[in-house]
């Protein structure tokens, strides 16, 4: 699901563990902000785009796909693409917007994916690992259903912004939780997040069997500096996500074995 950060007031934040994330409560609200922010339009889903490449042909999960902004745009590139997401809320926006007969499921990433092994030639899963204590279940499935050879895109909340800029902690090393208080409508609604250091990171994904392709800190799309005249400057100057393209090595078979 990815996150609104330029639109939503934080209004505090702890370090204990929140309770889960509600998105169906603001979906539409979400979906709004979602669609043209800074943030979201002009940066996250374009570096996603830009690292998925010519995706013609390509059967994509796109895992975490909120209301489809990012399924639409792959489609369009000429991807078959198949959507996932925890709040049915949100897949009733996805479905406005993709048609009744997009491939659309509400799903747990904490639970085994309803596909069958190597179904899938991409996974795309935009600021959604950040949801989760242990990526560890969820990185295997990912893996599970990509086919030899098939690829990761992610992108996570930067290490450093949640470390060092937005909720300073004294053990960057720790995997820790942490919540902001996200505000739409005069409603504010408590947002869970798991941060952890690179290196966890990049473990994570070599533990499960993927195999590090690129690791990228974009800059936002130009077009957004006439846009966003007040806000370009910080986002082109500082951390803000951090993105990752893995792979399955091509002789790797789907039930995770290298070999």
């Amino acid at each position: 699901m990815e996150r609104v950060t330029d639109v939503p007031e934080s209004l505090a934040r702890s370090a204990d563990p929140a309770p889960a994330n509600d998105y169906d409560s603001f979906a539409e609200a979400y979906s709004a902000e979602n669609e043209n922010s800074l943030v979201n339009a002009y940066y996250a889903r374009p570096a996603m785009l830009a690292l998925a490449g010519d995706v013609a042909g390509h059967r994509i999960l796109d895992a975490g796909c909120g209301s489809g902004p990012l399924s639409a745009a792959l489609r369009d590139r000429g991807a078959v693409v198949t959507g996932i997401d925890a709040s049915a809320g949100m897949l009733a926006l996805a479905r406005r917007r993709l048609g009744d007969d997009a491939a659309l499921h509400v799903v747990d990433l904490s639970a085994p994916l309803p596909f069958a092994d190597g179904e899938f030639d991409d996974v795309v899963a935009s600021l959604v690992l950040h949801y989760l204590e242990d990526w560890g279940p969820t990185l295997a499935e990912m893996r599970r259903v990509l086919r030899p050879g098939g690829r990761l895109i992610a992108s996570v909340h930067h290490p450093l912004v949640d470390y060092v800029i937005q909720d300073p902690r004294p053990d960057y090393h720790a995997t820790t939780s942490y919540t902001d208080e996200w505000r739409f409508n005069g409603q504010s609604f408590p947002m869970s997040f798991w941060r952890r250091p690179l290196h966890a990171m990049t473990e994570a994904f070599t533990t499960a069997g993927f195999r590090l392709s690129v690791i990228s800190e974009p800059q936002p799309d130009p077009a957004a500096r006439e846009l966003f005249p007040d806000d370009f400057h910080d986002l082109s100057t500082k951390t803000c996500f951090l993105f990752f393209v893995v792979e399955v090595p091509p002789s790797a078979r789907a039930t995770g074995s290298d070999e």
